[in-house]
């Protein structure tokens, strides 16, 4: 997208230069050729930043020697100007620090080489130089701006592991909790009745292996972090979405349907803990982002092996408040995913967005 926008801007700068120069019945060729080969390199910077602006500068150079040999109008032109615009702020926005430097650098060097040997009023030079440095902010800028994101996306991630390994905490407690009371039984049975002492066994074994499934999801979660939790999400049922739904309705928000598995059936704390979390978080981004929608739609299916839960709602397209940076969506992506689900979220056909969320569940698993 960004670079078909790209090639129109350079294609257009490219026949304005070729017009002007056949008009004024100067030489447009070489400004053409070197104009289009920076923005060629523009185009292909992709994955080569570092290396498209080497070639885009070379070519620059280059067009600026054999135009003050040939006593051609002064490189770089308008387009070239342009396209070293682009690979000047994508360099140094994507490039380490160290090669974003350099390719500064020799920007500016060979700017003002150009300014020293053609005069100080040399307007080709004095252009690309202002235009350089303009790239070099406009790059900088944006560096800062994404490792912003990155710093905000990781926060909001960790924390979020964080909240579900407190939750799985629980869990194994839970599961440890039954083994004990099991090994006590199971002493018993073998006493009074050594003919159940299989089933009891058998028992002890699934507890054990649904605790180190849950420990496992702990440790996960946990990994290269060392914060501490303090407080946790509620592990809430098919019935606390009832109160929640009944909750959000009216106080100027739209109408919500909210749709539940019959019959329904225990889900395991962190799975219900996560079907809640997307609920409250959708609900929440409906009343901050699309507070003229008329309806929406709490749908939660419960099949043999998994727990989807999907929030729709009826808005337009466009958002009547700008969203400020989406960071809920990556904590319930980063809840889904940590339980090996998969999540969605975007708009729907036609009118409306849509968030889905599916977590799996074993059989063996669900709380009984």
């Amino acid at each position: 997208m960004v670079n078909g926008v790209l090639g129109l801007l350079f294609a257009a700068a490219l026949a304005a230069a070729a017009l002007l120069y056949a008009q004024q019945g100067r030489p447009w060729v070489l400004d053409v050729a070197v104009g289009a080969a920076v923005c060629g390199a523009a185009l292909l910077r992709g994955r080569r930043p570092g290396l498209a602006a080497a070639a885009g500068l070379a070519l620059a150079a280059v067009g600026a020697l054999v135009a003050g040999l040939a006593a051609l109008p002064g490189e770089p032109g308008g387009a070239a100007v342009l396209g070293l615009l682009v690979l000047g702020g994508s360099a140094v926005r994507r490039l380490p620090p160290g090669q974003a430097g350099l390719v500064a650098a020799a920007g500016l060097v060979m700017m003002l080489a150009g300014l020293l040997i053609a005069g100080p009023m040399s307007t080709p030079f004095r252009v690309g130089g202002q235009a350089w440095l303009l790239a070099l902010g406009a790059g900088l800028a944006l560096r800062l701006r994404d490792q912003w994101l990155r710093a905000a996306t990781e926060a909001v991630r960790r924390e979020e592991r964080l909240a579900l390994a407190r939750e799985l905490h629980d869990v194994v407690a839970h599961h440890i909790t039954g083994i004990l009371v099991q090994a006590q039984a199971t002493r018993l049975v073998g006493r009074r009745k050594p003919e159940l002492l299989d089933e009891s066994l058998a028992g002890i074994e699934k507890a054990s292996g649904q605790a180190l499934t849950a420990m496992r999801q702990v440790v996960g979660l946990l990994r290269d972090t060392e914060d501490v939790v303090s407080t946790a999400p509620p592990a809430a049922g098919p019935e606390q979405l009832v109160e929640l739904v009944a909750g959000f309705t009216g106080h100027g928000h739209p109408e919500v349907r909210l749709a539940l598995p019959e019959p329904s059936r225990p889900w395991p704390p962190e799975v219900a803990g996560t079907v809640f979390r997307v609920v409250q978080e959708s609900l929440t981004n409906i009343a901050r982002h699309a507070p003229h929608a008329r309806e929406a739609v709490v749908a939660v299916i419960d099949t043999f092996d998994e727990v989807s839960v999907t929030v729709t709602n009826d808005a337009s397209s466009t958002p009547s408040r700008p969203h400020p940076g989406g960071f809920g969506l990556v904590g319930m992506r980063e809840r889904v995913e940590a339980l090996g689900g998969t999540f969605a979220a975007g708009p729907q056909t036609g009118e409306g967005w849509s968030v889905r969320a599916t977590m799996p569940v074993a059989a063996e698993e669900v709380r009984r």
